[in-house]
């Protein structure tokens, strides 16, 4: 088939453009590098299938002609991103979003949006199930990826009520593995980089805040079965398995061999979730999808990654 990965330079998007080129699919991919790496797409600069266009996909987007499906994986994702790109963050779920159903129509494609466990905010419900309608704060500081997330799922949900174009909604619980960058704020790439480095554990309150976290791998195969075999409701997809930051943060010692103690440096942020667990009864049921890599195999590539990284 011929895709369009919009976003296509970043963590997942790369991953997501690898598994389609090796499948013998045509790839367009697009991204304007706010997030991304210049060295995703060139990886793939020689494989004839594969076509990229530097782009912001918040002006129309420049790509012509059929296609069996648009992945917009296009967004800031990581605390740090979306705090110093605020008014991005909103206007591509908005702007962005609305472009990238306007290219589905256009080439008759379907599309897939990555949208996120955000949705959910701080919990009161757990595990999060995809008909829970979440406790977001509107004004907080996370408001504007939160919020961005939340008015894609409305406006792709409204997009195809009124044109008939075809949609699938993936909500994407922490994923983690290579090609991370380990400046992102996120707390896969600061705990193996703090592991590697032989430096305590940072946490944000006391770490008994819990995550659950999904291999890069997998979530890829979720978005092509969700593709196949998904509907017009959400679909959550990530690992249920639950853990607390500390727990974490020894098995990220176990697997690197080294590493601190678990250290609180500040409080927790505004609004930061205490809780995050998937339900992934949907995804199992209609899909046939779980995760089949656990926390310690998946560790051990990411750590090599950024053993190289940072060359240690």
């Amino acid at each position: 088939m011929r895709a369009i990965v919009l976003g296509g330079a970043g963590f997942v998007g790369s991953h997501l453009v690898d598994r389609l080129l090796a499948r013998g699919d045509e790839v367009v991919a697009v991204d304007n590098f706010v997030t991304g790496r210049r060295d995703n797409p060139e990886r793939n600069r020689d494989n004839p299938r594969f076509r990229f266009v530097e782009h912001d996909i918040c002006q129309p987007i420049p790509v012509v002609g059929p296609a069996q499906v648009v992945f917009n994986l296009a967004s800031p994702a990581s605390p740090i991103d979306y705090a110093l790109l605020p008014l991005e963050t909103l206007e591509v779920g908005s702007v962005g979003t609305r472009n990238a159903l306007d290219l589905a129509r256009m080439a008759g494609a379907t599309l897939l949006q990555a949208s996120t466990s955000e949705i959910y905010g701080d919990p009161l419900v757990h595990p999060q199930r995809e008909d829970y309608f979440g406790n977001v704060n509107s004004i907080g500081p996370r408001a504007c990826y939160d919020e961005a997330k939340r008015f894609s799922e409305a406006l792709i949900t409204s997009y195809g009520r009124v044109h008939g174009t075809p949609y699938r909604l993936a909500r994407i619980f922490n994923t983690y593995g290579p090609r991370m960058r380990a400046n992102d704020g996120r707390v896969v790439p600061a705990f193996v980089t703090q592991a590697l480095r032989g430096e305590d554990f940072t946490v944000f309150g006391d770490g008994t805040q819990t995550r659950s976290f999904c291999y890069v791998d997998d979530l890829v195969t979720g978005f092509l079965m969700l593709l196949e075999k998904g509907d017009a409701r959400p679909v959550n997809l990530g690992n249920p398995r639950e853990m607390t930051l500390i727990e974490f943060a020894e098995t990220t010692r176990k697997v690197v061999g080294k590493g601190g103690r678990v250290r609180s440096v500040r409080p927790l942020p505004e609004n930061d979730p205490k809780q995050r667990q998937p339900d992934i009864t949907r995804a199992r049921t209609i899909l046939g999808w779980e995760p089949k890599v656990s926390l310690e195999e998946g560790l051990r590539p990411t750590v090599e990654w950024f053993r190289r990284e940072l060359g240690l």
